[in-house]
């Protein structure tokens, strides 16, 4: 298909994470308060990666408060824990809190490849949310599921994270070819830069969204 202009609408570009002090003053005012960092965040990008979730599941009070600080139009990608499976339905009724915000879940998968594990799972999540697999073994190369950093599977979205930083302009001019690609496609694609103490992160997602349009 020929590349043509992005629908910036189904390209949610950031960071993994908001909520880093050291980031005031080169991206947050220095007067900012950790309270108001989401908020500042939202106001320059439209989606963020939320790595605390996978340590500890949020209250659904914390997930209602994130969509309220947050703009339409604005998506975050949620790290499943690692009990997420053993309670879904706890999990799955608290992301749901964030309503029209809530973008893909990431499973963080370690152990080796086991097929029967896997159609177990895929059988049991709600089909209405995008689950993602994070697989950390090369054993399960080539599965057929939503993975991580895959541009060529048959999942109907993309999901990206970048995790090399520094970037040069020359690399984000190619990301951005890639993911004009993918939207050109049809596909949504989520895209999350690797959290520095720096504020690098939200820098290149902010770059990159410039390139994008």
């Amino acid at each position: 298909m020929a590349d043509t202009a992005p629908t910036l609408a189904s390209a949610y570009v950031g960071a993994s994470g908001f909520s880093y002090p050291s980031w005031r003053p080169g991206y947050y005012p220095l007067e900012a308060r950790p309270a108001d960092f989401l908020r500042y965040y939202a106001t320059r990008l439209n989606s963020v990666e939320l790595n605390t979730t996978g340590y500890r599941l949020p209250s659904e009070e914390q997930f209602e408060r994130w969509a309220a600080e947050t703009p339409p139009g604005f998506r975050f990608a949620v790290k499943m824990p690692a009990r997420g499976l053993r309670e879904l339905p706890t999990f799955e009724e608290r992301v749901r809190r964030l309503g029209d915000r809530l973008g893909p879940v990431r499973i963080v998968v370690q152990q080796l490849r086991d097929d029967g594990w896997l159609t177990y799972v895929l059988g049991s999540i709600d089909p209405a949310i995008r689950y993602v697999f994070d697989f950390r073994h090369p054993s399960w190369e080539g599965v057929d599921a939503p993975r991580v950093d895959d541009l060529e599977g048959p999942a109907p979205f993309r999901y990206l994270r970048l995790r090399e930083p520094p970037y040069t302009e020359g690399e984000l001019l190619e990301w951005a070819r890639r993911i004009r690609s993918l939207l050109a496609e049809g596909r949504d694609t989520y895209c999350y830069f690797k959290h520095e103490d720096e504020p690098t992160a939200p820098r290149y997602a902010e770059r990159l969204r410039a390139l994008l349009e």
